[in-house]
């Protein structure tokens, strides 16, 4: 199964959940901006990926910077606590699969985690080739 922590607003969310589904898998999506997260959740996620909360802070087009968490000393507490209360905060997709938990930024980190390669081409919103006609991944 995959899990993917989904903004259907964003881009790179969108381009990594075309390319789970152009893989053949049927993902769980959690629009984390409308459930909102629990903090032994993020906290599951961020240990999984290998990130702190600081790591895993949306630093643009979120209220980081209106919060004062992007001021040096800024504890690691007080982002995971701002995250809870704005969801936004969180850097996103990050995706969960048996092969691992990621933040898939850019989005073709999330090949990484799929058992199969999607068939080619395949091309991110902006028209970026990721997968060649030959089912190769580009770059």
């Amino acid at each position: 199964m995959i899990i993917i922590h989904h903004n259907p607003g964003c881009g790179t969310s969108r381009n990594v959940l075309s390319l789970i589904e152009a893989s053949g898998e049927t993902p769980v999506v959690i629009d984390y901006l409308t459930e909102g997260w629990t903090r032994s959740q993020l906290l599951g996620l961020f240990v999984a990926a290998g990130l702190t909360p600081r790591a895993a802070l949306r630093e643009t087009k979120s209220p980081a910077k209106e919060l004062g968490l992007l001021e040096p000393g800024v504890s690691e507490d007080l982002i995971l606590a701002a995250m809870l209360e704005h969801p936004i905060l969180v850097n996103r997709p990050i995706v969960c699969s048996p092969k691992g938990v990621r933040l898939c930024r850019p989005s073709e980190t999330v090949l990484d985690l799929l058992d199969r390669i999607p068939p080619g081409p395949f091309y991110k919103e902006d028209g970026e080739m990721l997968i060649n006609e030959k089912g190769e991944r580009i770059g």
